[in-house]
């Protein structure tokens, strides 16, 4: 009986520290619309039918995008977790294929505003409840701000989204270049959405990429190309997330791509403490 319970706590030991294991990404882009929250959306649920644990966290401040593209409001926002005191778990609403999301309803601003007490709530809870996923995706707001530079700084990826437009890849480039100012060692990962074509996404690539390396002294990978697809327009005037109302578009197919290859990458040695830990010195602001 003793060796019965020594096996079943060794299992559950294993399986707690498998449950550590995560990878956090933010989605960012040097301007609006160019399609990072339909990325953020149609990513995360292609996790989440792939059979990953996902929770989606909308930081784009007050404007409930990733709500919208589902055509679906969700009961709370990040905003109750502060005006109402409900717990994070309160908060969290499901989506399709069990994605799990937190909208970023209005507000959102007060939450890098927080006293002691209340970043320690904050943390504490999101130390607990990030134990429940394999990927958390953090969609920040265009550009960069002192606010969401915090959590962007504390995350293990970048996913950098672009079009092919010039002054879309100077904007990516310009977010890429404040990032790296502030944390060197933070790895990009390059989308190139809305391309006519994959030479021209790989010629989009390519500039980005060049320049990073002259200038940063740094590489930035490819995660893939999403082509200017007609379905996307259609999907999104329907509030429908593309990878469910034409999972055979090209636009999907890129997408199921993307996370094969990110689904496919070794296991991660980043835990709980470390991004949390991180999270706490900007929220903090301690040096």
């Amino acid at each position: 009986m003793n060796d019965q319970a020594e096996r079943l706590r060794a299992r559950l030991k294993e399986e707690d520290g498998r449950s550590h294991q995560f990878k956090t990404i933010a989605v960012v882009s040097g301007k609006g619309g160019v399609g990072k929250t339909n990325f953020s959306l149609n990513f995360s649920i292609s996790l989440s039918k792939r059979g990953y644990r996902v929770l989606l966290f909308d930081l784009d401040i007050g404007m409930g995008n990733v709500e919208i593209l589902m055509g679906r409001s969700a009961e709370y926002s990040i905003a109750d977790f502060l005006e109402m005191d409900l717990s994070l778990n309160n908060i969290i609403s499901e989506g399709p294929y069990g994605l799990n999301y937190i909208g970023g309803g209005t507000g959102l601003s007060h939450i890098v505003k927080l006293d002691d007490e209340q970043i320690s709530r904050f943390t504490g809870e999101l130390a607990q409840l990030i134990q429940n996923y394999d990927y958390i995706i953090f969609d920040m707001g265009a550009g960069i701000t002192e606010e969401s530079a915090k959590f962007i700084l504390s995350v293990q990826e970048i996913a950098v989204i672009t079009t092919p437009e010039p002054t879309s890849i100077t904007d990516a480039y310009s977010v890429m270049k404040h990032i790296h100012l502030l944390d060197n060692k933070i790895p990009f990962q390059l989308v190139i959405n809305r391309s006519e074509g994959e030479r021209e996404g790989q010629e989009t690539y390519k500039r980005i990429s060049a320049v990073a390396s002259r200038f940063l002294g740094r590489d930035a990978d490819l995660l893939g190309i999403i082509p200017d697809d007609r379905t996307i327009q259609q999907a999104v005037k329907r509030q429908i997330p593309f990878i469910i109302y034409h999972e055979n578009s090209a636009a999907s197919k890129a997408i199921r791509s993307m996370t094969e290859k990110v689904g496919g990458r070794p296991a991660s040695e980043y835990h709980t403490s470390q991004f949390i830990s991180k999270l706490k010195k900007f929220l903090f602001n301690r040096g």
